[in-house]
Formats: C-alpha cells, structure tokens, sequence
C-alpha cells in the first residue's frame, strides 16, 4: 500500500485548512500595551526579519469578540494576563484595513487578500513581567511611546503608538 494522497488545494479549501491547519480569519487585534507614564512595550519577530512591534494576532473563530482576542494574544506572545490588577484593556474603537503579504496569503482562505485590524491599549503597572513565546518573539523593550513608534516595523503600529497620548487625555475616546 502507497501513502494517502495528499488533499488538492481545492479539497483544503472546502473544508477550511491550510496544510492541515485553519485557514486564518482576516479580522485581527493590534495591542499597543503601555504604562501610565507611557512607555510602550515592543516585541521583536523571530525568524532573521528583527521587526519590532506591539502585540499582533487574528481571531480564532469568526464570531470571538475582539476584545477576547485581544486578551488571548497578549496572553500568548506576553505572558501578561489583560484583566489582571492594576491592568486596564482599551478598545480604541480604531479600525486599519489592509493589503495581507503575498507570503502570507497561503495562510488564508483562497480569494482572501485584505485584513481588518481593530486597534487597542492596554496600560500596566511599571514592572510588569514580560514572559515571550520563543516561537513567535525573541527579544522585548520597553521604550517612550516617540521612539517606539520610530521602531515600529508596521506603519499602522507605529501610528497607534504616536495616538496613545491622546486616547489617555481623553482627546480621542474609543465608543461605547
């Protein structure tokens, strides 16, 4: 008997996988986590590339809340728990839309070619433990949320750390 034949791409797409994973929702969270004093943290990419950036991550299935995935992925690629004392979770009610990387588009369903990013902030307590999951993130700093937004990897990243002054004065306010 030979091995089983593997399935067509076409099959993959029917039943909603990508080598045998879930194909990826296109409906993702930035999370800009950030002290009172604003200082903003940063996490660099494994993998050679060194992008610095906030907490990224996609939903995991269609009708989770962004604010749940929002706390998952900070969960995950941070070890921080979002609703912990002294931790307060902030929908900026922000939206970016975005073109995904044609070397990421296998990651998702065939026909799928943009992203919608719903944008937060999450302040901390000064001294908060950062615990990375080395298979996404290999390094961490905390910098002044100016010189984060210059290290910034993504342009849409490096806009929300420049608008993290004014969503704290209450110049802009995410809805209820």
């Amino acid at each position: 008997m030979g091995s089983p034949t593997p399935p067509t791409p076409a099959a993959q797409a029917a039943e909603g996988v990508s080598g045998g994973r879930p194909f990826k929702l296109p409906e993702s969270v930035l999370v800009v986590i950030h002290t009172a004093a604003l200082d903003v943290l940063l996490i660099r990419r494994t993998g050679g590339d060194g992008h610095w950036q906030s907490v990224t991550g996609s939903k995991d299935y269609a009708d989770e809340p962004f604010e749940v995935t929002a706390a998952r992925e900070v969960a995950e690629e941070t070890g921080m728990d979002a609703r912990g004392p002294g931790c307060v979770l902030t929908d900026w009610y922000l939206e970016n839309h975005y073109d995904i990387w044609p070397q990421w588009l296998h990651r998702y369903a065939p026909g799928v070619v943009r992203n919608r990013e719903r944008v937060f902030g999450l302040c901390v307590p000064p001294g908060t433990p950062v615990v990375l999951n080395p298979r996404e993130h290999d390094d961490f700093c905390w910098l002044a949320w100016q010189q984060a937004a210059d290290r910034c990897f993504s342009a849409s990243n490096a806009e929300a750390c420049l608008l993290l002054p004014r969503y704290l004065t209450g110049t802009l306010q995410g809805r209820p």
